[in-house]
C-alpha cells in the first residue's frame, strides 16, 4: 500500500512539472502527457485505498474505488497515446490518426462496464504502451527525436512492471508483487517524463 501512494506523489510532481512547461512552451503534447500523469497517479491512489483498507469500507464503495482505478488508467492511456500522436503525426494526417485513442478508449469504456479484471487494464496499457514505441522507434529514426530514447525505455519499463504484476513475482512476503510493480514502474515514470518533455508538437 505504501508504494502506492509514494507512486501517487511521484506521478503528482511529475504531472505539475509537464503541465507547466507544456504550457510554457505552448506544447500540447507535453500538456497531455502532463494529464496522462495525473490520471495514472489518480488510479495509483485509488487502487492503494482499495487495496490498503477494504476493511473500512463497504462493498459499494471498493467497486466504486475499483472502477475509478481501471478507468483511470484507461484514461492516462488515452492522453498518453494523444500526446505522442501530436508530436509524431502531421497535422494533415493527424485528424484520421486521432480515431485510434478515441475509439480504444470508447471499447474500453464499454468492455469494463461489465469485465472488471484488472488484466484488461493491463492489455489496454500494454496495447498504447506498444503504439507509443512503434511512433517514437520512427520518429527516432527518420528526426532523431529526443524523446524517443527516453519513451521506448519508460515502455519497455513498463513492461518489466506488468510482467512482475501479471506473474505476481515477489521479493519478500512483506514486499509482495504489486510493492515490486510499483518501484518499477516509478523507474518507468521517470523515463516517461524526460521523454515527455522533449515532445514536440508537429
Amino acid at each position: 500500500m505504501a508504494t502506492d501512494y509514494v507512486l501517487v506523489a511521484l506521478c503528482g510532481v511529475l504531472a505539475w512539472r509537464l503541465w507547466r512547461a507544456g504550457k510554457k512552451v505552448g506544447q500540447a503534447s507535453i500538456c497531455s502527457w502532463a494529464a496522462g500523469f495525473a490520471c495514472f497517479g489518480l488510479a495509483s491512489l485509488a487502487g492503494g485505498t482499495y487495496h490498503g483498507f477494504a476493511m473500512l469500507f463497504s462493498q459499494t464503495v471498493l467497486q466504486e474505488l475499483w472502477m475509478l482505478t481501471v478507468y483511470a488508467v484507461g484514461l492516462a492511456s488515452f492522453f498518453w497515446l494523444t500526446g505522442t500522436l501530436n508530436a509524431c503525426i502531421r497535422p494533415s494526417m493527424r485528424r484520421f490518426a486521432m480515431l485510434s485513442p478515441y475509439a480504444q478508449l470508447t471499447l474500453y469504456a464499454i468492455w469494463m462496464a461489465t469485465h472488471d479484471d484488472f488484466r484488461f487494464a493491463i492489455y489496454d496499457y500494454a496495447f498504447t504502451n506498444l503504439g507509443i514505441m512503434a511512433l517514437q522507434l520512427y520518429a527516432g529514426v527518420t528526426s532523431r527525436a529526443m524523446s524517443a530514447p527516453w519513451l521506448v525505455g519508460g515502455v519497455l519499463v513498463s513492461f518489466l512492471a506488468a510482467t512482475v504484476q501479471v506473474n505476481e513475482i515477489a521479493l519478500h512476503h512483506d514486499f509482495n508483487h504489486n510493492d515490486l510493480y510499483h518501484v518499477i514502474q516509478m523507474g518507468g515514470m521517470y523515463l516517461f517524463y524526460r521523454g515527455a518533455l522533449a515532445l514536440r508538437d508537429r
